[in-house]
């Protein structure tokens, strides 16, 4: 594994856990030898994550659209900073640069880019692993709400399988290493409904 996209926060959030999570998070991947791939910005956890791992002497790679990089929010020290012209863009170039995604706290576009990620993967678009850093029990609603969709069929369970999740971000990366796809079918045909 090579580089890890990391989906996180422009804000800090509440909580100092979730700032000492992004700062651990940088510490493992530049011990590891792994290159952050992740949005481009200077501010909330984004800017943390990359500043920590600049200051350990990581690769990071950021990639923003012009509308974000316009307003002053993208970091100027990057090792690399790719300016795209859509958030379309923006998410498959960072697909394309990168083993594996990893989600860290953060708000709606945290979410969106997680799930569209794991939509990929389900839809068999790709078979990078895909993992959830639950900081503080941040995450549990959401991983309750993934149950609940295989609860009530709208998610299969094997789909489910595919957000590797973890309290500690060395115990995530650890999973994100060893996994392995699973062999699935994404369409039910009628007579198993």
């Amino acid at each position: 594994m090579k580089s890890i996209c990391v989906f996180c926060g422009s804000n800090n959030g509440s909580s100092p856990l979730f700032a000492a999570a992004a700062r651990e998070t940088a510490k493992l991947l530049v011990s590891e030898k792994i290159s952050l791939v992740y949005g481009g910005g200077s501010i909330g956890l984004m800017g943390i994550l990359a500043d920590e791992t600049l200051n350990l002497g990581g690769k990071v790679c950021g990639v923003i659209p012009e509308s974000i990089f316009t307003k002053e929010v993208a970091h100027a020290g990057l090792t690399k900073l790719h300016v795209v012209k859509t958030m379309h863009q923006r998410k498959q170039l960072m697909y394309d640069l990168s083993d594996a995604f990893m989600a860290l706290p953060g708000g709606l576009g945290t979410l969106e880019e997680l799930c569209e990620i794991l939509t990929w993967s389900q839809l068999g678009f790709h078979h990078k692993p895909c993992g959830l850093l639950n900081v503080g029990g941040y995450y549990d609603s959401l991983l309750r709400f993934f149950d609940d969709a295989v609860s009530n069929h709208f998610v299969r369970p094997e789909h489910r399988d595919l957000i590797l999740t973890d309290k500690t971000p060395g115990a995530l990366l650890h999973k994100l290493k060893d996994y392995r796809p699973p062999k699935m079918k994404k369409w039910i045909r009628k007579d198993e409904r």
